[in-house]
């Protein structure tokens, strides 16, 4: 049977697109609130894709939400700004009146991308609220659009300081001269007052932007207008064979946002066959006036291919013993662009690089590739006439490897160091690295660790966001690689460009980079390492050395294009390539060396740390509640003065991070027990005065055993009931409260389902819980019911019941929800008519799924005036959403859980959950969102809101129809029901 949306029409598939598909077909039909609600649930499922959330925009500009469509573009245009997108943001200042942001958008607008037809009558409104004289735009065509001047007035068009008056007009535009295009400055004025738009940007306007590259088939590339997309730019082919041709040119959807045209925006593709392309020679793809696309030339014919991985042949011999150090060292720093990072780069080589005694002459050399920024140019002058630095410039831009070979082209009997110019070093990298250069005869290559590098990576060579370096911490995570490593060296498959020093004798051998195979760069330094690899020589980082990198900042929207192109080329001439990067990075050989650095700095956080000492939290890997209960007590520990350390369980063993807010210290990891004395001696190092254990799951035996060598005294946190239960939940194989039954229950139980805890047998868990429980401090837990129920199979203990939350049963629920300061979040579903249910959180099967299912399907079946919201997510949306009576926003970030659920608008509160709670954030977030609440009466849940008298309770058996009838009377009355009148209900029916 096909599913219904909450107003009855067909519903979407649970996913991303099936969400993204509907809410474009509610827009169509005029439902824009409703098509809101789902594209806002299609963001939340896809936080970081920035289509979605450029459709979303769209959809609260179409709802009317002017300030929440601002916000939303304006994160998307924080990766690059386009068309669509700023003429978006145009609107959705003007619909929330914001004069002044609208005009600032408005005028960017005209100037970078023209005139549109669709922002004609925001330009007036902008020009009237904001009293401007009028506005202007000019087209990439050279049409100047205008707009707010007296009618049958033209402005005035000063080109390169000269009017330009035209002969005609039609009160609104006018074609320029042809020359505009040759013109570096143009002015449109009326009456000498400058108009809104008033100095278009002739590069802008013109502006062709794309890439090329070789795969197995042949060319492929695209190309755009920035100022105009729809319009196809102007391209041509040429190569030996064929001479110039133009490309066959589509529209290609689904490009990516690196292509720089906006997310989910088309650009024009092109491509042509081997069989179209010259046999040798170079293929050139040119814009108009002779400026080629990113990527090309690209080389027809490569080099003969060459094996590297497994087997390799080498061509030649490595020396037979270590030869002397070269006389000269020569550090090469190309640059182009971002002034402040590359003289802070250059500021940071030649501060360490002076006054050394003993050490070989070092000449620092910049390659100037035609940078635009003029006063990047000047203050390279600056530095080369005071003698800091040698300056070679080049006419036009050339790209890194050029630059690179300009460094190289006289540098023989040198050792090269090749700096890219958005690094930092600090005191002791170079010598480090030459003395780790000479130590080994082969060795052509040394690269050091970063906090951006790949393989070199620091703490952990695949971070999902690369840590980022200031000058202070570069120089102590210097020092402390030096103390960690100093002298160490570990093989690497291959250099890294942007610190690489090559050995004289190597880089004799080897020669320069092959700028003609790969452009502007991406894979140089990957060939080279290949070519000398096959030559007899090995790379190797210097795990003592720690070079700061900003990393990936270069070529802007065609850097993934030129990744491709390039290592297409890098595995076509070196098969095995991947193959040897990918062994390398299996087997981790700098696990040992990032570990030690990673322990110094963890010693020195010891060593600055108060002395009131450290306390350990212990706690599984996953989110939910226990992992907000360990982030608030790992708050408080810090505010007292102590420090919070978080062990989570890693795959063998250990993981160790730092609880403070903004931490520094990075994750370590420990494998167990053949790291047991560094945990503990770290540990110890902090002056560790307290355990607190809060979760043993995913850690098996292994926190029993390191609370016992450290002897130091612990708290056991009970959250759930895994200590006493292998399913956590104390729910049973009918899928509801099992109601404890004996150990023979017990045992049956787990036949069935299985232990979740790694433990199959319930009275050897049993027993370790009790022995565990009678050795610590304190046994805290959250609510009187947690208490009986352990009690009941622990009898010994004693529990200290510390509440989560302040529930102040002495405080109406209005007062409480009054005295809340969150503002009701917009995008959800509006109201139809029916009662509205709303659930919150992650709802999965222990949760009440099968329990919101159920009702789902019975108020559609019964036609009853019942709807459910979901203000989270499930463990299966499909059927849910199925049912056309649920609504599930999708995941959202804990600060806004009581906006999102004020917005839902419901009638009542409903925790469907089939397991008694130890306590529920859930329930909390319902009452401060306003609203009473229904549970089943279990747990902690119903001892909470028959002390509070926030809602009512029913019996954990209630059939679905009853449950169905007993809310929607609930909802409608507005007062507690009793659970007695719940059959007198379900008799009488809905009213």
């Amino acid at each position: 049977m096909p599913g219904h949306d909450m107003d009855g029409t067909a519903g979407p598939d649970a996913d991303v697109g099936g969400a993204v598909r509907h809410a474009r077909h509610l827009a169509g039909r005029g439902q824009h609130g409703m098509a809101l609600a789902w594209m806002e649930r299609a963001a939340r499922l896809a936080p970081g894709d920035m289509g979605v959330l450029y459709a979303l925009a769209a959809a609260r500009l179409g709802a009317g939400h002017g300030n929440s469509a601002a916000r939303a573009i304006e994160t998307v245009m924080e990766q690059g700004e386009f068309r669509a997108g700023l003429r978006l943001l145009v609107l959705a200042r003007c619909v929330e009146r914001a004069w002044p942001q609208a005009a600032r958008a408005l005028g960017r607008f005209f100037t970078r991308y023209g005139f549109d037809p669709a922002l004609r009558v925001p330009a007036g409104l902008v020009c009237k609220y904001m009293a401007l004289r009028g506005w202007c735009a000019l087209d990439p065509g050279g049409v100047l659009h205008w707009g707010g001047l007296p009618a049958g007035c033209a402005p005035d068009v000063i080109l390169d300081g000269q009017a330009w008056i035209p002969r005609q007009h039609d009160g609104q535009r006018v074609h320029l001269p042809r020359y505009w295009r040759q013109a570096h400055e143009i002015v449109v004025q009326y009456d000498g007052t400058p108009l809104l738009g008033a100095r278009p940007d002739r590069q802008a306007l013109c502006h062709v932007t794309g890439a090329v590259m070789l795969d197995a088939q042949g060319m492929t590339g695209w190309a755009f207008m920035p100022a105009q997309p729809d319009h196809p730019p102007e391209l041509s082919v040429s190569d030996d064979a064929h001479g110039r041709r133009a490309p066959v040119l589509s529209r290609q959807w689904g490009a990516g946002w690196e292509n720089g045209a906006g997310p989910t925006m088309p650009v024009w593709g092109f491509g042509m066959a081997w069989s179209d392309l010259a046999l040798h020679g170079t293929v050139h793809i040119a814009m108009p006036g002779g400026r080629q696309l990113i990527g090309s030339p690209l080389p027809v014919r490569l080099p003969r291919a060459r094996q590297v991985f497994p087997t390799m042949r080498r061509r030649v011999r490595t020396p037979d013993h270590i030869p002397r150090r070269a006389v000269r060292c020569r550090v090469v720093v190309p640059v182009y662009a971002d002034r402040t990072r590359t003289l802070a780069c250059l500021d940071s080589v030649t501060e360490t690089l002076a006054r050394r005694p003993d050490a070989p002459a070092v000449e620092i050399m910049v390659v100037d590739d035609a940078t635009p920024d003029p006063t990047l140019a000047t203050a390279l002058d600056t530095l080369a006439a005071a003698g800091r630095i040698s300056l070679r410039r080049h006419d036009a831009n050339q790209g890194y490897p050029a630059a690179v070979n300009t460094g190289l082209s006289d540098a023989d009997g040198m050792d090269v160091v090749l700096l890219n110019s958005d690094t930092l070093v600090a005191p002791g990298w170079l010598d480090e690295m030459l003395r780790v250069a000479y130590a080994r005869i082969d060795t052509g290559t040394v690269s050091p660790l970063s906090n951006d590098a790949s393989i070199l990576t620091w703490p952990d060579p695949d971070p999902v966001l690369p840590r980022s370096c200031d000058m202070d911490e570069v120089r102590q995570l210097m020092a402390a690689s030096l103390r960690a490593n100093g002298g160490q060296d570990v093989e690497i498959p291959t250099a890294h460009g942007f610190c690489m020093l090559i050995r004289h004798d190597c880089l004799r051998q080897t020669g320069p980079f092959r700028s003609e195979l790969y452009g502007r760069g991406y894979g140089e330094e990957n060939d080279f390492s290949m070519r000398a690899r096959l030559a007899g020589w090995r790379h190797r980082a210097a795990a003592g050395v720690f070079v700061g990198h900003v990393g990936g900042v270069s070529f802007g929207a065609q850097r993934r294009a030129l990744q491709q192109r390039n290592l297409w080329i890098l595995n076509r001439l070196f098969p095995g390539y991947d193959a040897l990067v990918q062994a390398h990075v299996a087997a981790d050989p700098l696990a040992a060396a990032r570990q030690r650095l990673s322990l110094l700095v963890w010693q020195r956080a010891a060593r600055q740390t108060a002395g009131d000492g450290a306390v350990l939290l212990v706690t599984h890997d996953g989110a939910g509640g226990v992992a907000r209960v360990v982030a608030g007590r790992a708050l408080q520990w810090a505010e007292t003065g102590r420090f919070p350390l978080v062990l989570e369980p890693a795959a063998d063993g250990f993981m160790l991070r730092d609880g403070r807010a903004g931490g520094t210290c990075p994750v370590v990891r420990f494998a167990w027990p053949e790291q047991a004395d560094d945990l503990t001696g770290l540990l110890r190092a902090f002056g560790l005065r307290l355990i607190e254990v809060h979760h043993h799951l995913g850690h098996g035996t292994r926190v029993r055993e390191l609370c016992a060598l450290l002897d130091v005294p612990y708290d056991r946190h009970v959250h759930d009931y895994a200590g006493i239960c292998p399913r956590i939940t104390l729910v049973g194989p009918a899928g509801r409260y099992c109601g404890e039954p004996d150990m023979a229950g017990c045992r049956a139980c787990v036949q069935v389902l299985g232990s979740l805890v790694g433990e199959v047998d319930v009275a050897r868990l049993r027993r370790d819980t009790a022995r565990e429980l009678a050795g610590a401090r304190r046994v805290v837990v959250p609510s009187a019911d947690v208490a009986r129920r352990l009690m009941r199979h622990v009898p010994d203990v004693s529990c200290e019941i510390s509440v989560l939350e302040n529930d102040s049963p002495d405080l109406s629920l209005q007062q409480f929800a009054a005295g809340c300061a969150d503002r009701p979040a917009p995008g959800l579903p509006p109201r139809t008519g029916r009662c509205r249910v709303v659930v919150a959180g992650g709802i999965g099967p222990d949760k009440g799924h099968g329990i919101l299912l159920a009702a789902a399907r019975d108020a559609r079946a019964r036609d009853l005036a019942l709807e459910f919201i979901v203000v989270g997510h499930t463990s299966d949306d499909a059927p849910l959403l199925d049912t056309g009576r649920v609504f599930i926003t999708g995941p959202y970030d804990g600060e806004d859980a009581v906006s999102l659920l004020r917005g839902a608008r419901g009638d009542v509160g409903f925790v469907p959950s089939v397991c008694p709670e130890t306590w529920c954030f859930t329930l909390t977030q319902l009452w401060r969102a306003g609203l009473r609440c229904v549970a089943f009466d279990l747990g902690a849940v119903s001892e909470r809101i028959r002390t509070t008298g926030r809602g009512t309770c029913v019996p954990p058996g209630l059939p679905v129809h009853q449950l169905n009838t007993f809310l929607l009377s609930y909802a409608r009355a507005g007062h507690p029901v009793t659970a007695q009148s719940i059959h007198d209900v379900s008799e009488r029916g809905p009213s």
